[in-house]
């Protein structure tokens, strides 16, 4: 069932897991580039959030839905980045999600308020911060996520910088502004670390019995740096990676969003396999 939550009050979110980062940034200069697609220009990316729970029967359908998206990448010229943010206000409806965490709890609340919004409810799916729905209705995320693709952004791309370790990864993030793109607001510049292949065998509440197959399943997210003026810019992270996550299955996601309104104006990401 879909169920609403009351607001509570807003805490800076802090990531869940092991994630240490550091970042350094120097002005670079704006120059073409980009990862290429089929017609020789970069995909454009929308960053697909999902705010879900194991607790909630209305959820394994959103789920489902965004695994799909994102593994199967339907639409053309199109690179859907999920992010499946799993809140933890149903773990005392019978079912502790393990995946679950009061930091994404709070970034669906910042949501709300950026929506006007009185609560919170899962299955949620929010396109590019911008546009929300009950996240299991497939033609409604296909047309958002279309609508998303279309408006201009920044490139945001990401490379790996030599080999650091088996929990340790430096990645190098360079932000280009081809469109001239203008904000009224501070931007921020946002990192998550996802993992995929990862279910669950559920023993108790709405989904007691049931094998949940999950997307991108997000490990840590945490804003780095705010940006007052968007300009070209680069960076170097390093990374700790907590060691219980399969390396294999590990991809870094970065991108810019305005503060306020929470619109994500550009995205990249990379595998961390090493």
């Amino acid at each position: 069932m879909i169920v609403n939550f009351f607001r509570f009050p807003l805490v800076y979110l802090a990531a869940p897991g092991m994630f240490v980062l550091f970042a350094i940034f120097h002005p670079i200069h704006s120059t073409r580039g980009g990862i290429s697609g089929a017609s020789g220009n970069p995909p454009e990316r929308v960053i697909v959030e999902l705010f879900t729970s194991e607790g909630c029967s209305s959820c394994p359908p959103a789920d489902a839905l965004l695994k799909s998206l994102s593994e199967q990448q339907p639409l053309d010229g199109v690179q859907i980045l999920a992010l499946e943010e799993h809140v933890d206000y149903w773990n005392q409806l019978g079912w502790r999600d393990p995946f679950a965490s009061n930091a994404f709890s709070r970034r669906q609340t910042d949501y709300a308020e950026a929506f006007g919004r009185d609560g919170v409810y899962t299955p949620q799916m929010i396109v590019n911060g911008q546009i929300e729905f009950v996240g299991s209705r497939s033609t409604e995320a296909r047309e958002a996520i279309q609508k998303a693709a279309s408006e201009p952004k920044l490139q945001v791309i990401l490379g790996l910088s030599g080999d650091a370790g088996a929990n340790k990864a430096t990645i190098e993030v360079t932000v280009r502004n081809p469109h001239g793109i203008s904000f009224h607001e501070p931007a921020e510049l946002w990192v998550a670390i996802t993992e995929t292949n990862l279910q669950s065998d559920v023993k108790a509440g709405e989904n007691s019995g049931e094998t949940l197959k999950h997307a991108a399943i997000v490990r840590s997210l945490r804003r780095v740096e705010s940006l007052p003026e968007v300009s070209s810019f680069n960076g170097r992270f390093n990374l700790s990676l907590d060691p219980r996550w399969k390396r294999e299955n590990l991809s870094m996601v970065a991108f810019v969003a305005e503060r306020t309104s929470r619109k994500i104006a550009g995205a990249g990401t990379i595998s961390l396999r090493p």
